[in-house]
């Protein structure tokens, strides 16, 4: 089974708002965060957190994010304030590579250190970057970001954590050891996903209008103590562990319709992962809506919709480590 690259996806179907603002309010960071994806480490993306054989849809998810995302991840990483570019990149809770693909393409000379505990997304990575001509530029690690010790990861002038850093047990001790893993002067980006992109228009389904919505609040309590993390302005955590924090950003995702067959499965997949976190508190109508929606059989199944749109927003903070050692 093939899976696209990230930076095969469908460019000119992705429209990129971006707006610089100031994340003192926190009302942008305060909805959406159902639940998690993006390129995580073996963090899952609904209540389960991809135990055992979770892991297959957990890649297929991951996957399909890279595809449908692929523009906005090359304009995040296009934005990134590094001058010249890095020779060693280190990916930190890599997932199935969205990101690693899409920094070895922007930085054409870079070598790039690609970690993650689960040994099935680093396998899928190593097909991935030898499909685009890369493997010869990757490093594949084994390995528990939430452990007191980190193995040897080189030193980095560019860090990549994307939708990993709020999965942290410490995530205060983690961004210490990044700012000691960099390079002086070096970069750490943060790119934070704000929960399951929203698909469905609001008055659908015709059973059950604004179910999409009440799955979502029903999501958020749920994870409201599993995922603390989950939503944070990253700012102020950054400075505190000696980053100077060079730029924010929000970047905006609203794809389609028209829409292509990824988006379908990646609406398929998302509502998968949020009905095992919503299912007790859904009533039986929308219980059965939902249902409806999953079943690719049926004639309400969601791949048979021809108005779904992918609707979320990313958070990115670029952080440098001070020129000098021990800044």
């Amino acid at each position: 089974m093939s899976h696209p690259s990230p930076h095969t996806a469908h460019h000119d179907a992705h429209h990129v708002h971006d707006r610089e603002h100031d994340h003192g309010h926190g009302s942008e960071h305060k909805h959406g965060h159902g639940s998690d994806h993006g390129h995580g480490s073996d963090h899952g993306h609904g209540p389960d957190h991809g135990h055992g054989q979770d892991t297959e849809d957990q890649a297929e998810i991951l996957d399909l994010d890279a595809e449908v995302l692929a523009g906005h991840t090359a304009s995040i990483t296009a934005w990134l304030p590094v001058g010249t570019g890095p020779r060693h990149i280190v990916d930190l809770g890599c997932g199935t590579g969205a990101g690693t693909l899409a920094l070895l393409e922007r930085f054409p000379e870079a070598e790039l250190t690609a970690v993650d505990s689960s040994a099935a997304h680093l396998h899928r990575l190593r097909e991935k970057a030898a499909a685009a001509g890369a493997a010869d530029r990757v490093r594949l690690v084994e390995a528990d970001l939430d452990a007191t010790a980190w193995p040897d990861l080189g030193t980095p002038e560019l860090v990549w954590a994307s939708a990993s850093m709020h999965h942290m047990a410490d995530p205060d001790r983690t961004l210490r050891q990044v700012h000691e893993l960099l390079a002086p002067g070096g970069l750490f980006a943060v790119v934070e996903l704000a929960g399951f992109p929203r698909f469905l228009p609001e008055d659908a389904p015709e059973e059950a209008p604004g179910l999409e919505e009440r799955c979502h609040a029903a999501l958020d309590h749920h994870h409201a103590e599993q995922v603390p993390h989950r939503g944070a302005d990253w700012g102020p955590k950054l400075r505190g562990a000696g980053f100077t924090v060079e730029g924010e950003r929000t970047v905006t995702v609203d794809i389609g319709p028209p829409h292509t067959d990824a988006v379908g499965r990646y609406a398929l997949s998302s509502l998968r992962r949020i009905r095992g976190g919503v299912v007790s508190a859904l009533t039986p109508q929308d219980l059965t809506a939902l249902d409806q929606l999953l079943d690719t059989d049926g004639p309400h199944s969601v791949l048979r919709r021809t108005d779904l749109n992918v609707r979320t927003e990313r958070m990115v903070w670029a952080a440098r480590r001070g020129p000098l050692a021990g800044a």
